[in-house]
């Protein structure tokens, strides 16, 4: 009796041993992973501007120059209306106003300055979902130079206000490229795509098309171009089995 006891304790002892090499195995060569990253992109074309502009005017006399401004002022609004631009479509800010001076020196030291006059300036935004339209405005603006007003205008800005759809797009498409990137590689090494353990998004960049433009670590947003491409990219990690 004592020796079949023996027998069972010692195969109990192997069997035992048997399970925990297999398990230190198992931990010490974990189940591979792949890592991949999808890219997805679309073109687009903006579907609101932005336009700014602002006119000045110089007087000695302060009353002066601010009847000169507003003036001005009411040159401008006639000016987008005529053109066909809705008054919702523009604001006026309030008007700025500096004293102009004109430092004096003897023997190349300073010994006070002299008043020159008051500049006033105001500045105007327009903003409109009628691209085309703001667009051919903004280059027949030396329409007001010709009526005395001393305008100047920056380059337009355009935007896109259905960016949250295309950025959800533009992550269906990264994840789906990704995906077959895995599976492909999977299929090459010769075993296949087990579960997702993980999934991390890139920056969003968006970029003028054909501009040549450089990416962003924190990702590029361009106003300058009509005409863009959105990009993204997702990084997935994979189980092979």
């Amino acid at each position: 009796m004592k020796y079949v006891s023996a027998i069972i304790f010692s195969i109990a002892i192997v069997l035992a041993a048997y399970f925990l090499g297999n398990a230190y195995i198992e931990r010490a060569q974990p189940k591979g992973v792949i890592s991949v990253t999808g890219s997805g992109s679309e073109n687009f074309t903006s579907d609101l501007i932005v336009w700014e502009g602002r006119f000045t005017t110089t007087n000695q006399d302060l009353g002066l120059a601010y009847k000169k401004i507003d003036n001005d002022k009411e040159l401008v609004r006639e000016y987008l209306e005529e053109n066909g631009i809705d008054i919702e479509n523009f604001v006026f800010n309030s008007v700025e106003t500096n004293e102009q001076r004109e430092n004096q020196y003897q023997n190349g030291n300073y010994v006070g300055s002299i008043f020159k006059g008051y500049e006033l300036s105001q500045s105007v935004k327009i903003e409109s979902e009628d691209v085309e339209l703001i667009e051919n405005v903004s280059r027949e603006i030396t329409e007001l130079l010709n009526k005395g007003v001393q305008f100047n205008s920056t380059p337009p800005r355009y935007y896109y206000t259905k960016l949250s759809d295309l950025k959800i797009e533009m992550i269906s498409k990264a994840t789906e490229d990704a995906r077959l990137r895995a599976e492909k590689i999977a299929e090459n090494s010769g075993g296949k795509l087990g579960k997702l353990n993980n999934s991390s998004m890139g920056v969003f960049q968006i970029t003028g098309q054909n501009s040549g433009e450089d990416y962003s670590w924190s990702g590029a947003y361009n106003t300058a171009d009509k005409k863009k491409t959105a990009s993204i990219t997702m990084r997935l990690e994979y189980e092979i089995e």
